[in-house]
């Protein structure tokens, strides 16, 4: 099964450790060093202290494994590259992932055809 790096709307407010590393098919313990290196990842802990991931967390673990994973960047370049300029950085990832959503719609379309 091939991993989607697109965050589903489904509404919920926090996703858990393994939902996250799941999404991204990558392991837990890869989100726990990705957090523990770059300061745009930063899930609240629960009472247990499991993670909790807001959508905003899930989308900048997105943005890291766009770089790291999919780009081939080093976690130095990357966090160079968000730290320059996130704002652009983050607009950025919005545009490649809306554009693979419609590229994943169109061949769905055309498979139906």
């Amino acid at each position: 099964m091939e991993a989607s790096n697109e965050l589903q709307t489904d509404g919920k407010l926090f996703y858990s450790i393994s939902e996250v590393a799941d999404k991204f098919g990558v392991n837990t313990s890869l989100i726990r060093y990705w957090e523990s290196q770059f300061d745009v990842i930063n899930p609240k802990k629960n009472k247990k202290g499991n993670r909790m991931f807001t959508p905003k967390d899930v989308e900048a673990v997105g943005l890291v494994h766009y770089y790291v994973k999919e780009r081939g960047m080093t976690l130095k370049g990357a966090l160079q590259k968000i730290r320059d300029n996130r704002h652009d950085t983050e607009n950025n990832f919005q545009v490649i992932q809306s554009l693979k959503q419609i590229r994943a719609t169109l061949l769905e379309l055309k498979e139906n055809c």
